[in-house]
């Protein structure tokens, strides 16, 4: 009985180093696209930022839902667009004044936390501006603040991204 798809002995080791080829691409992919920016931890408050890239902004949108805390900063342009803003000094107090994220630098324009459900102040500096937002979190159920410095602000006080 012969076979509908011969092949000659020339062409299976090219066939297997491109199916090599494939699985290996497809693995370096996988893991370039499960990479978290890390995880750190004060007071007691465990905290993550990033969103440098496209991959890793995206990452940080899909697992925020996910953490009780979020908070995204950016400074807008003259046209009326924003940049996203990293390198953004972050303060968290609770309800009696507390620090529990105390001057905390971003590694990009998002930043989640695991705050327990409370009412927070939530104080975002790029040099010396400074804006702050109260924030409640809920049991269950994701708060986000959004900070966004006016246009003029000192974007070299902070590492800046425009958005797409």
């Amino acid at each position: 009985m012969t076979s509908r798809f011969s092949s000659s002995p020339g062409t299976r080791p090219l066939a297997a180093a491109l199916l090599c080829g494939a699985v290996l691409l497809g693995a370096f992919s996988t893991a370039q696209a499960a990479v978290n920016p890390p995880i750190y931890m004060t007071h007691g408050v465990e905290y993550m930022s990033g969103g440098i890239g496209s991959d890793e902004a995206q990452l940080m949108e899909t697992v925020s839902p996910r953490w009780p805390a979020t908070f995204e900063f950016a400074v807008k342009d003259h046209k009326g667009s924003a940049d996203f803003a990293a390198g953004v000094h972050v303060t968290v107090r609770d309800s009696s004044g507390t620090a529990l994220l105390e001057n905390v630098v971003s590694g990009g324009p998002f930043m989640v936390a695991r705050l327990e459900p409370g009412n927070y102040e939530v104080e975002a500096r790029i040099g010396s501006q400074v804006l702050k937002q109260p924030l409640h979190v809920l049991q269950g159920a994701a708060a986000k603040a959004v900070f966004e410095w006016p246009a003029g602000t000192d974007m070299a006080s902070a590492g800046t991204r425009t958005v797409q």
